[in-house]
C-alpha cells in the first residue's frame, strides 16, 4: 500500500471554532463602537485569512489599509488569549485521525488561521497525533489557494501529488488542491454548504470523517 499524505484544512473541518472568531472579532468592534454581526455571518468571512475576516467585519467606509491593520492587531491580540474557549472538535474526527494513524498515513495541516494560532489549536485539541507538518499563514507566504504550502508540505513529507489527499470544508480547499495537483475531498459540516465544494471541483464530498477513510483507502 503505497504512503498516503492527508493534508487538512484546520478551521470547519478539524474544529469548529466560529464561536471563537465571531465573539472576538464582535469584541473588536463592540471597543470601537461599530455595529456587531451574527454567527451565521462569520460562516462567510472567514476563510481568506485574519485580514480578510477583519476587512470584511468592518463598515466599508473603514476598509482603509490603516484602519485594517489596526483592527487586526486588536483582534489578534484578543483572539490570541480567547482561541479555545468555545472551539469544540466535529464528532468523528478523533477518531478519524486515529484511523488515519494506524493506517500508516502521514498526517499534516495547512490553514490560513494565523500560524502561532494554528499551532495552539493543534497541540490543545489533537496533542496525542503526530503531525509531519503544521502551517498556518505566516508573513511572507501565499495563502491558501495558493497551491505553495501544499508543495512545501510534499516536499518535506517526500509525498508525491498522486498519494496527497487535501482535505477542507471550502471552496478555497478543493481550489488550492486542484492547483497542487492533488486530491481534493470536501466535507459538508463545516462552514461552507455543498454547492460551494462541487462548484469548486471537489473530487470527492463527505458527510462525515468515516466518509473521507473510506474514501483514501477505498
Amino acid at each position: 500500500m503505497s504512503k498516503k499524505l492527508v493534508i487538512l484544512d484546520l478551521d470547519g473541518t478539524l474544529l469548529n471554532t466560529i464561536g471563537d472568531l465571531a465573539a472576538c472579532c464582535n469584541h473588536m468592534l463592540r471597543e470601537r463602537g461599530l455595529a456587531e454581526h451574527s454567527y451565521n455571518d462569520y460562516c462567510h468571512f472567514v476563510g481568506n485569512g485574519v485580514t480578510r475576516l477583519v476587512e470584511r467585519a468592518l463598515p466599508e467606509n473603514l476598509r482603509t489599509p490603516e484602519y485594517v491593520a489596526a483592527a487586526r492587531k486588536d483582534f489578534v491580540e484578543y483572539y490570541y488569549e480567547n482561541i479555545d474557549t468555545h472551539s469544540v472538535v466535529y464528532e468523528g474526527i478523533t477518531e478519524l485521525l486515529r484511523q488515519l494513524t494506524e493506517a500508516g498515513a502521514t498526517l499534516a495541516v495547512a490553514s490560513n488561521k494565523f500560524h502561532s494560532g494554528t499551532n495552539r489549536l493543534i497541540e490543545k485539541f489533537f496533542g496525542e497525533f503526530s503531525f509531519k507538518a503544521i502551517y498556518g499563514n505566516r508573513d511572507g507566504f501565499p495563502l491558501k489557494p495558493d497551491p505553495a504550502i501544499i508543495d512545501l508540505i510534499m516536499e518535506q513529507c517526500g509525498a508525491t501529488a498522486e498519494d496527497t489527499y487535501m482535505i477542507g470544508d471550502s471552496g478555497i480547499d478543493i481550489i488550492t488542491a486542484r492547483a497542487a495537483g492533488v486530491h481534493s475531498i470536501g466535507v459538508t459540516w463545516g462552514f461552507r454548504d455543498r454547492e460551494e465544494l462541487e462548484e469548486s471541483g471537489a473530487e470527492y464530498i463527505a458527510n462525515s470523517p468515516k466518509e473521507i477513510f473510506e474514501a483514501i483507502f477505498k
